[in-house]
């Protein structure tokens, strides 16, 4: 029976889609699946390189004539925590050289100094392998080549640490247990939801004000990309050197016009008193500077998004609400609000992951210091600044756990048909 042309198109559409199927899996979600599995292993950073004996070479005893007796001596040790097994060292022989004692595990063949170690060294074991040769004539005449340059050769077998490692809870026990995941999942929300905020509001501000057709629109709508186009490390380091407490020009101006008596460390203080009305408030000083950098760099994203669903507005709208009498604050209340709010939930939603995501700028910024952590900067932190690699993936599949939790309640609550 021959297949129905709906069938084989469905079978052209599947074949024409596998290769971008196969790039999704290769870069999307096998690296998520090989997280998932690392964060429920005990795997230090140096157990991403396969396990290998260290091998020192050492000569205990050197002959002076022709008939003198050389002892060599290779200690062989396993510094890692995994068992090595099929350990074998090759080493060049050089000439001259008849051997007298060697152990069982060694032997010479082929001007080649051979050893076997077939049932392998446990974890920490060492091994020491004493060679005793004697010296003829061809050796001096080689010019006695003991101590040598080069280094001797090691084949070993091991298992893989992240397939042999049973898996565990622990690294989600030393995650949720650290006494500072509290105040960082505090300061992650925080930074999140108000740089996200304000780089919306800033979008939003920005798109009303270069709406309307004046001379030079189009040159100040290039210049308003530059923060997003910019790269970050440059215009991370300007904001470092703008707020430096010492060099920098913002202090510089605020000592100038007598705003301040000493200047104000932004970007590495963690409170700053504030008096307001008789009353002292601590501002969170490095974690608002962050904000304020996120809301300035992202602004412009919303404004594209924002900008472009304000020059698909009906003109009519705005003609009859002023003809029924509404002003500047109720045409946007009644008219340019409710056209833009879809854009507004789906820019919350994509700034809301990214910025939840984000680790290069508070990196730049701060470093993570003067209460600025976040979890990202934590992930960082476990992975490479302790090496303890297990963790840091543990502290990934929390944050991804928080984000969908929040995707589930975004979209469980989120008014229909404007996402």
């Amino acid at each position: 029976m021959r297949t129905s042309l709906k069938a084989r198109e469905a079978r052209l559409a599947f074949w024409m889609l596998l290769p971008t199927f196969s790039i999704v899996i290769a870069i999307v979600i096998l690296p998520v699946i090989a997280n998932f599995w690392i964060a429920f292993k005990p795997i230090q950073l140096g157990d991403l390189r396969p396990p290998r004996p260290a091998v020192r070479e050492s000569v205990t005893a050197r002959p002076e004539a022709p008939g003198g007796e050389l002892v060599v001596r290779y200690r062989v040790q396993n510094r890692t925590d995994n068992p090595i097994t099929q350990v074998r060292i090759e080493d060049e022989q050089p000439p001259g050289l008849t051997p007298e004692q060697l152990p069982e595990a060694c032997r010479v063949r082929a001007a080649k100094i051979v050893c076997d170690l077939p049932e392998g060294l446990k974890p920490g074991q060492t091994v020491n392998l004493t060679l005793s040769f004697t010296a003829g004539p061809d050796y001096f005449a080689a010019g006695a080549p003991y101590p040598r340059d080069s280094r001797p050769a090691v084949e070993s077998r091991a298992p893989n640490p992240i397939l042999a490692r049973p898996f565990t809870l622990d690294n989600f026990r030393a995650v949720l247990a650290d006494p500072d995941f509290a105040p960082m999942l505090e300061v992650t929300l925080a930074y999140t939801i108000f740089g996200t905020l304000l780089s919306i509001l800033l979008g939003l501000f920005a798109a009303q004000l270069l709406s309307p057709p004046f001379a030079g629109r189009q040159l100040l709508r290039g210049l308003f990309l530059f923060p997003y186009v910019a790269p970050v490390i440059a215009v991370a380091f300007t904001w470092v050197f703008l707020l430096d407490p010492f060099a920098g020009t913002i202090n510089a101006l605020l000592l100038k016009y007598g705003f301040v008596h000493d200047p104000i460390p932004f970007l590495s203080q963690r409170y700053w008193p504030v008096h307001f009305f008789g009353l002292t408030v601590r501002v969170p000083l490095a974690l608002t500077m962050v904000i304020l950098f996120e809301g300035w760099r992202y602004f412009p994203f919303a404004f594209l998004f924002i900008l472009a669903r304000l020059q698909a507005i009906p003109s009519e709208l705005y003609e009859a609400a002023r003809v029924d009498g509404a002003g500047i604050w109720a045409s946007f209340r009644y008219v340019t609000l409710p056209q833009v709010v879809g854009i507004l939930a789906t820019l919350f939603l994509l700034r809301f992951i990214w910025t939840f995501n984000k680790f290069d700028d508070i990196f730049l910024l701060t470093g993570g210091a003067a209460g600025t952590e976040t979890i990202t900067i934590k992930v960082y932190d476990y992975a490479f600044a302790r090496a303890n690699l297990g963790q840091g993936a543990a502290q990934a599949v929390v944050l991804f756990a928080i984000l969908a939790l929040f995707l589930v309640v975004y979209f469980r609550y989120a008014p229909r048909g404007e996402v």
